[in-house]
């Protein structure tokens, strides 16, 4: 078989979820050293420097997903999938070009706009900045003002290849994008500061592309420089758009309104808020959008099949699967919040740990969502998660301002009001869905999740008999010490899920131990 028909060859769900998850998973400790650094490096001595780093990424990310970003997946690939289904290629490629030459266009004003205005948007998003730092911002995010172009036309190439089963390049190019801003810290911060750490950030746009470019290889892609307008197949996608960015834009707006909020109570919030939502990210990422994204092509198949049962049959499968394997790992994150964030941050722990603790109820819904969501966005719904989501940020925004006042809860009143905002999302668009479609969940999914609700008080159990046997110390310093504590608790609550699991009669434990057994006994060939 040739490289070229092997590159043609789909990927199954399993794999994909497998290689999304474990890539998800190296891009998260990419994260999650990339924060270290950047705590051990500037929020300790310099908060105000970091703050600077975080607060110069939220107007570029707010156009990239406003404009551009809905058009990356949800609003894409569905479209993609029909012409697909039927064998037409041709169109594949057409639909992708023109859908590449428009936002090359805008995404390009959106660049000079951003460049051009950099420091009146700065004074808007955080004016409180101390000088130095303000400035810092400023050239920031000037340095990654062609970002948002660079990352849309990465994510429109490999979204076509996630309908051809290729999933590997868009998974893996990411890890660039971090991988450079690590280096940067290392080359570039001695000289150039903060700033360097934009630098950093720019080069890993430009890899990211690069990565994204090479897993065209073998696809037979076709480019033409040109915008076919009265396309009925590209005017549905542009239908679709709106929506679904509107969708991420108002996400983003939040982001916005969060910054600000937290740049007001004073020096530092901004970092001790990002990190927090650095670990929030993790198992949302590896539970919720690795197996969501590497699902939605095959639940748009089954659509496009006009395979209905099926695709009800998938979607409860997999998301009781994402709901199950959840469950202990939000249990993990509140009973041991202390120990990854002193192991991960440092000195700044106390204030990440804290945050972290009100978060972990976002980590729960937040996974449920991305599955949901993908309900809609299957059946080319895009506008009832728009709604959703216009209801929900509007809470949070109100919340946020009534929390995170320093008479009120502080910073912690952000992360409280992520984790009201994310059940009310869950609880207002799952309603809706079962309204859409009653047969989409059944009486042996909920006897299923009633199962591992009643599981989870084992694995609650557990983790609080561990962390009294294994406190956190003042003392506690190092890999060694507080790496082998987590990894106790954490171990501990997740085998009495999984046995409780399987005692309980649950599907899900009795795979998980199937496939351990063989693993454990599978020979091996030398």
């Amino acid at each position: 078989m040739s490289i070229f028909s092997r590159a043609n060859k789909r990927i199954s769900f399993g794999g994909a979820a497998t290689l999304l998850v474990a890539v998800a998973l190296a891009g998260q400790l990419l994260g999650f050293l990339r924060n270290r650094l950047i705590s051990a490096n500037f929020t300790v001595t310099d908060p105000g420097a970091s703050d600077a780093f975080f607060a110069a990424f939220q107007i570029p990310d707010f156009f990239f997903y406003t404009i551009a970003a809905g058009a990356l997946g949800v609003a894409f690939i569905p479209i993609l999938s029909d012409r697909l289904q039927i064998g037409d290629k041709k169109s594949v490629w057409e639909l992708s070009s023109s859908l590449l030459n428009l936002l090359l266009i805008i995404m390009g004003v959106v660049g000079v706009i951003i460049f051009a205005f950099a420091r009146p948007l700065m004074q808007v998003l955080a004016p409180n900045l101390p000088a130095e730092n303000f400035e810092q911002a400023v050239t920031i995010m000037r340095l990654i003002s062609l970002n948002p172009l660079l990352f849309t036309v990465s994510g429109i190439l490999t979204s076509v290849q996630q309908i051809f089963g290729r999933f590997f390049f868009y998974a893996v190019a990411p890890l660039t994008y971090n991988f450079a801003i690590i280096t940067s810290i290392y080359l570039l911060s001695d000289r150039m500061g903060i700033v360097g750490l934009g630098v950093g950030a720019l080069v890993g746009g430009f890899l990211q592309l690069s990565i994204a470019l090479l897993g065209l290889v073998g696809l037979g892609f076709r480019y033409t420089p040109t915008i076919k307008m009265k396309s009925k197949s590209f005017k549905k996608i542009l239908r679709q758009l709106p929506p679904r960015s509107l969708d991420q834009g108002v996400d983003q707006v939040n982001s916005v309104v969060e910054v600000n909020r937290a740049q007001a109570l004073g020096t530092g919030p901004v970092s001790y808020y990002n990190f927090a939502l650095t670990l929030m990210n993790v198992p949302i990422m590896l539970l919720g959008h690795s197996i969501a994204t590497a699902a939605f092509p095959r639940l748009s198949e089954r659509l496009s099949q006009n395979r209905p049962d099926l695709f009800r049959k998938d979607f409860r499968s997999i998301i009781r699967l994402m709901i199950w394997m959840t469950v202990p790992v939000v249990v993990v994150s509140y009973f041991g919040r202390g120990y990854l964030a002193r192991l991960i941050f440092g000195d700044v722990a106390p204030e990440v740990a804290l945050i972290f603790g009100y978060l972990t109820v976002a980590i729960f819904f937040r996974v449920i969502y991305s599955m949901i969501s993908r309900f809609f966005y299957a059946h080319k719904d895009t506008k009832t998660p728009l709604y959703t989501s216009v209801l929900a940020i509007t809470l949070n925004i109100i919340l946020a301002f009534t929390l995170a006042r320093p008479e009120a809860y502080g910073i912690s009143g952000l992360a409280m009001a992520q984790s009201i905002t994310a059940t009310f999302e869950v609880v207002v668009l799952g309603s809706i869905m079962v309204m859409r479609d009653k047969k989409i969940i059944n009486s042996a999914f909920w006897l299923g999740i009633t199962k591992i609700a009643s599981v989870t008080g084992f694995s609650i159990l557990t983790a609080f008999i561990m962390l009294s046997f294994l406190p956190l110390q003042i003392s506690d310093r190092g890999l060694v010490t507080l790496g082998s504590k987590l990894t106790a608790i954490s171990g501990a609550t997740i085998l009495v899920h999984i046995f409780a699991s399987a005692l309980f009669g649950l599907e899900e434990a009795k795979m998980t131990l199937a496939h351990a057994k063989r693993l454990i006994w599978r020979p091996i060939k030398f």
